[in-house]
């Protein structure tokens, strides 16, 4: 299984990563992580006469375990036996690596690799990939509760529209005491959603009471159930709609919450609210994008393999017909959310409040292993419509809200007589271009620092809303257009 995963590894990073690596190098950043589990373990190529083939020595400590003729420089197939044949040496002199256990070996042999490509490359495990594909594709099958705890109960803190339990009538605040007769007293609620999951279709009771009442049995069917992702709230006639991430289903979540907002017919706008939004899937990115979007470019992506370079075009109308939209951000906006907000500003539909966002503006293609585990590999950078890299910049806010109230008070003030403050600013970050300096990117952030979201932000938000003159002064400081050349 070890060389199956490992030749599996090896074909599917060589035609994808951003920059060529070969077969060699691959293995011998790999084989470092063997010294993160056991530092006395060295793996060296000693000096050898050029005219002979090079060799690879195995020590622990100062005792030579084994030497290896290098293969060619993409030999992959000799290479992964080379690595076993490593690991096997090593596992056998090393009490440490024994004791850490065989799924540590190809753990650190992938974090030491890719601890040399870019952040976001990774493995991981079997069990942690299951649940997270089941998270990305709602594939566990369970009821739509989230528990919190309340003393020694737990109550239910959320409810997924889309589940069994929110049909049957479960309302937050009720108390889960327990499931198929098994009390959740003093019980993690973790351990108790778990408790929730099972087979599709499968039954499981449910004892709830409200506050003051006793139990009520509720029996409800196990659904595969899609993890929301999209919450609404509306307070004077604007609504909130809070993206936490973007999943399968996360675009037509959006959809339907926006179609519900345009019942009120005195809506003054609405607020996406990507503040904590991780990102996901970049496809729902643009999908949801849009719903609010007439036309245009949403993202492009470009990488080495030809099948990563892709421009995500949008068409087919705005079902808001224009209705005034503010997206809030946070320095955890990313990925998925911060192209979501740069098409939204891009292409002048929203204007951005907040701080500067994470910048990750790199995307990863997903491998399946053969033992269950999951390759993500980097192979794009992402531009935004006017062209600029998000990758270490992130999205710069028109309206900045992390630099205290007093300069979010003059950049208000500033609006409400048509100047967007922050304009050159704003203007600059989208006129970068890749590759961009560190130091460039760090001039830019430090006008609007990344900081986690506040009140001040949703405040912001409704205040423009309320106030047309200063929301269209924002959304026509965005610059039109960028030629490529621009510097």
């Amino acid at each position: 299984m070890l060389s199956s995963v490992l030749s599996s590894a090896f074909r599917f990073l060589s035609p994808r990563t951003l920059e060529v690596h070969s077969s060699k190098t691959y293995s011998l950043w790999g084989l470092d992580g063997l010294t993160a589990i056991d530092p006395s373990i060295t793996m060296v190529e000693p000096p050898h006469d050029p005219a002979q083939p090079a060799t690879l020595r195995l020590s622990i400590g100062p005792k030579i375990i084994s030497e290896f003729r290098e293969p060619g420089e993409n030999d992959t197939l000799n290479w992964v036996k080379l690595i076993v044949s490593s690991m096997d040496a090593a596992w056998h002199g090393s009490t440490s690596l024994r004791a850490a256990g065989r799924d540590a070996l190809l753990q650190s042999f992938f974090d030491e690799l890719f601890n040399h490509l870019d952040p976001y490359s990774r493995y991981v495990a079997p069990t942690p990939a299951g649940n997270d594909r089941a998270n990305r594709t709602g594939d566990l099958a369970g009821v739509g509760l989230s528990l919190v705890r309340d003393g020694s109960s737990l109550v239910i803190g959320a409810i997924n529209a889309n589940g069994p339990a929110w049909a049957a009538g479960a309302n937050i605040g009720q108390k889960l005491l327990a499931v198929d007769g098994r009390s959740t007293r003093n019980q993690d609620p973790a351990t108790v959603e778990t408790w929730l999951n099972g087979a599709a279709g499968s039954k499981v009771k449910l004892l709830l009471a409200d506050p003051g009442h006793h139990g009520a049995i509720m029996r409800l069917d196990r659904q595969v159930v899609p993890p929301q992702t999209v919450f609404a709230s509306m307070h004077d006639h604007i609504v909130v709609l809070r993206i936490t991430s973007f999943s399968s289903d996360t675009a037509e979540e959006l959809s339907q919450n926006i179609d519900q907002a345009l019942e009120d017919k005195k809506l003054v706008g609405l607020i996406f609210d990507l503040r904590g939004d991780r990102g996901g899937v970049l496809q729902q990115a643009v999908t949801a994008t849009a719903l609010v979007l007439d036309q245009g470019i949403a993202v492009v992506t470009k990488g080495r393999d030809p099948k990563s370079n892709h421009i995500w075009a949008v068409q087919g109308g705005d079902m808001t017909h224009g209705l005034p939209i503010a997206a809030l951000v946070d320095g955890r906006t990313a990925s998925a959310a911060e192209i979501m907000a740069a098409a939204l500003s891009d292409h002048r539909r929203a204007v951005v409040i907040g701080s500067a966002t994470l910048g990750k503006g790199l995307v990863q293609a997903v491998g399946q292993m053969p033992d269950g585990g999951e390759l993500f590999v980097t192979w794009s950078r992402v531009l935004a419509p006017l062209g600029w890299p998000l990758q270490g910049l992130g999205v710069t806010p028109q309206i900045c809200t992390s630099r205290g109230a007093q300069a979010l008070d003059q950049q208000l003030s500033s609006l409400s007589r048509g100047k967007l403050l922050d304009a050159d600013n704003v203007v600059a970050s989208r006129a970068l271009r890749f590759p961009v300096s560190v130091s460039r990117i760090l001039d830019i952030r430090r006008h609007c620092p990344a900081a986690l979201g506040t009140d001040a932000d949703l405040d912001t938000a409704a205040l423009l809303l309320h106030r047309p003159d200063s929301y269209h002064a924002a959304i026509a400081a965005m610059p039109d257009d960028m030629d490529d050349s621009t510097p």
